[in-house]
């Protein structure tokens, strides 16, 4: 169990600082569309016909999303994301749910993606809870590689374990605050090899108050992302 407080620790001091920025950077979509021009009103009958406006001028089509995002969804463009530590995270791309970012806090790079559940269900069902995140890091000055970490959006129950299933192995999770981590750790390669060639991944918990928790995780784009970070995280 020390050995995990010691990785929990550095994960909040490092990591989640980083996972805030990266919620504040999650891509948000332009909905808003080129309305046209009204037409001009209808010049009085004694006067003579108003001089015509010439034709408006053909808007100039979007550039396609590049070839590595999610064809189904629109162009993204990033919202502004504030210096943390003074270290201001980067987005390198969006694949399909996934986006891959880096960052420096304290000339230290850390890269990571992260992503929000495309299900999330609690049972009473409706129980309000904070932000839902799935992310994988890599910090090449500790010498780790892909840990993946979840936040819940509620404090866990305490001494609870939470699980992350893919496909159909489960992989038990040790719980703190909001955060989960993979108990043991000599699995997450194993669990981050399922997520590359997994449709979706599962975690399940249970809050302080009772609640339980199920939020499904879409897996497309994220082993294109995970190659992104590590070929900017080497």
């Amino acid at each position: 169990m020390r050995f995990h407080r010691l990785r929990l620790d550095r994960q909040w001091q490092i990591v989640v600082p980083l996972l805030v920025a990266a919620a504040l950077a999650f891509p948000a979509y332009a909905q808003a569309q080129d309305q046209p021009d009204q037409p001009a009103a209808a010049a009085p009958a004694k006067k003579p016909p108003a001089k015509p406006k010439p034709a408006a001028k053909p808007t100039k089509p979007k550039a396609a999303a590049p070839a590595e995002a999610d064809p189904a969804k629109p162009a993204e463009k990033p919202a502004a994301v504030p210096n943390i530590g003074g270290a201001k995270p980067t987005l390198l791309g969006q694949y399909g749910e996934w986006g891959a970012y880096t960052a420096s806090p304290g000339g230290k790079k850390v890269c990571f993606v992260i992503a929000k559940p495309t299900a999330a269900e609690t049972n009473p069902p409706n129980r309000p809870r904070n932000p839902v995140y799935l992310f994988v890091s890599t910090r090449p000055a500790d010498k780790v590689t892909n840990e993946v970490s979840i936040i819940t959006g509620y404090p866990f129950k305490s001494g609870t374990e939470a699980s992350v299933t893919v496909g159909t192995t489960a992989y038990a999770l040790y719980t703190q605050q909001d955060g989960a981590w993979i108990k043991n750790a000599t699995e997450e390669a194993k669990l981050v090899d399922a997520m590359r060639g997994g449709q979706s991944a599962v975690v399940k918990g249970t809050s302080a108050k009772g609640t339980q928790s199920s939020d499904t995780y879409s897996l497309k784009g994220l082993s294109q992302a995970l190659d992104r970070v590590a070929q900017e995280c080497k």
